[in-house]
């Protein structure tokens, strides 16, 4: 199984927003959104939050998510 990593810090970053902010303007809960931006890799994701997020800071899903493991 692979693991993937979220770039929400980097994009929170750039865009001048908290994670509440974040988690306000996604619509996903501030739980799932820290510990999406502090996990180093995660085998499980929701997939429904990664749209909701990639939406949220106006890029691809494919730019929000790394791939650290296939």
């Amino acid at each position: 199984m692979g693991l993937v990593r979220l770039r929400v810090r980097e994009f929170a970053a750039e865009k001048g927003w908290t994670l509440k902010e974040v988690a306000k303007r996604s619509g996903v809960g501030y739980s799932t959104i820290s510990n999406y931006a502090r996990s180093p890799g995660m085998a499980m994701v929701d997939f429904t939050a990664i749209h909701k997020l990639a939406r949220t800071f106006d890029v691809m899903i494919e730019d929000l998510v790394e791939i650290l493991e296939e």
